[in-house]
């Protein structure tokens, strides 16, 4: 088997990963990456047990000498979120990734990459086949379903874990140890509408070109949404212009900061003239907003000609431009206990409208359970007040920090002797899911590191092979100063 990432080190860490990302596995499709896994550790010899939530975990006993070391869990997740370019035709259910090597960073043709986090399960299973590394007990836990609200860390059951420190590697920046996260929560605020057969000019409207991201690391990097700037489109359209609205669709992930929006409206013939130029007009004013953060946006029409459409009533549109235009988005409070990070935000990152609803999809954001309840109960007084319903999922607490650390102590301790500089001791506004496993192993003391990733989320996501090689040896040097010694 040739692969792409030969010559590569670690090699074998970036043949497994390149292995993984010949499987697919989007969110909800993770059953075939699973088994994948099961496989690797029976042919190990190893321990395996695998959940109705396709979750993984993997056994291995201490090395030679290190019989008595406490035991150590490391923690990644299976899915990975399924982004392309608008042109790509790449099927997520079932195509390989085309990787490619640019530099000295490793990326995907035209979708995301799925290092997040599919580099922490190549790395687990090289520590788990190598039997030349000093270890204490091995707990090894692959989650599933991290990206859609941490559905595989909310169910798993860890009642035959005896460790209680854990390595996560699910972090996108070298040097940097996560101690603590926000909590989190998937709202969808649905919408009833009525549809009404009419004929009229067909334009389809796009909001494009933008940067996207993670709605937890770059919430604060003041990117554009492009659902918001839709409802903004629709709103100035009405403003100057009657139309009815046929379609519309924006973002793929509610935790991924949407870069296209697509709608399709109704107007009449003697009325294109206008639309256009309000369009152009709207295409300036967003640019001039947005000039410093998105230099690729822009808004365009298209004229599709006559067609005759189920079409929206003009009541339920107004309400649902009305909640595109009042629904809160981005931050909405940062922490005055760490300067500098987010503590509150939410992420409009998925629209659609179809057939006799329209839905938006929400990712709320907290350090504080109490303010993301509040937010909460936002959502659901805004979408009750125009008829509609609001549903939550996926929702799992904040990771806090514990000022006592021995795993953070013997982190700090190896990182300073490989590298002669100090780590960053942080916590994020990103999820992570360190807070549930917690809940679930009372006294739990968990670090969080991983290599350097760019744009992850998107299909721009890259992944630093140099840091890969850095992050693996600095995890095979936590391994050894856990296993103690050894044998005289």
């Amino acid at each position: 088997m040739e692969y792409v990432t030969a010559g590569l080190e670690p090699r074998r860490v970036f043949e497994i990963f390149e292995d993984l990302t010949r499987i697919p596995h989007g969110s909800y499709n993770t059953k075939q990456i699973s088994d994948h896994c099961v496989r690797f550790a029976k042919d190990l010899g190893l321990f395996v047990r695998q959940d109705d939530l396709n979750n993984v975990v993997i056994k291995k006993p201490a090395s030679a000498g290190a019989e008595d070391a406490p035991a150590l869990i490391l923690q990644g997740h299976l899915d990975m979120v399924a982004e392309k370019d608008p042109d790509s035709t790449h099927d997520f259910t079932k195509d390989p990734l085309a990787l490619r090597v640019v530099g000295d960073r490793l990326t995907a043709t035209g979708t995301t990459l799925g290092g997040d986090d599919g580099i922490a399960v190549a790395m687990i299973l090289a520590i788990l086949e190598d039997d030349s590394l000093p270890h204490p007990a091995l707990e090894c836990l692959l989650t599933t379903e991290e990206e859609v609200g941490m559905e595989g860390a909310q169910g798993v059951d860890l009642s035959d874990f005896s460790g209680r420190m854990m390595l996560n590697l699910d972090s996108e920046n070298e040097g940097v140890f996560t101690v603590g996260c926000a909590g989190g929560l998937r709202t969808d605020l649905i919408l009833p509408v009525e549809r009404e057969p009419l004929t009229g000019t067909a334009v389809k409207l796009t909001v494009g070109g933008l940067v996207g991201g993670h709605s937890g690391v770059e919430i604060d990097k003041g990117r554009a949404n492009a659902n918001i700037l839709m409802g903004r489109l629709l709103y100035a359209l009405g403003q100057e212009t009657e139309f009815a609205l046929c379609e519309l669709a924006g973002g793929m992930k509610d935790n991924a900061i949407p870069f296209l929006c697509e709608a399709t409206v109704l107007i009449r013939p003697e009325d294109t003239d206008r639309l256009l130029e309000t369009v152009r007009e709207e295409e300036a004013r967003e640019k001039s907003i947005w000039a410093a953060s998105e230099p690729g946006l822009f808004v365009t029409a298209q004229v599709l000609g006559t067609q005759e459409e189920m079409c929206v009533t003009m009541l339920d549109q107004e309400k649902l431009i009305f909640l595109l235009n009042q629904c809160p988005n981005g931050i909405q409070a940062m922490s005055m206990d760490v300067k500098g990070l987010v503590e509150t935000s939410l992420n409009l990152g998925m629209l659609r409208l179809k057939g006799q609803e329209a839905s938006v999809r929400f990712s709320l954001r907290s350090a504080k359970t109490a303010s993301k309840q509040l937010l909460k109960e936002k959502l659901e007084y805004l979408i009750g007040f125009l008829g509609g319903e609001a549903v939550h999922a996926g929702d799992y607490p904040a990771w806090e920090y514990v000022p006592e650390s021995r795993l953070r102590d013997v982190c700090r301790r190896v990182y300073t002797e490989q590298t002669e500089r100090e780590p960053q001791v942080v916590t994020i506004h990103a999820g992570l899911e360190c807070g549930l496993l917690a809940e679930k192993l009372p006294g739990l003391d968990g670090v969080s590191v991983g290599p350097d990733m760019a744009d992850i989320h998107t299909p721009r996501e890259s992944l630093s092979i140099p840091s890969v090689g850095r992050v693996y040896a600095f995890v095979l040097g936590v391994l050894k100063e856990l296993a103690g010694p050894g044998p005289a």
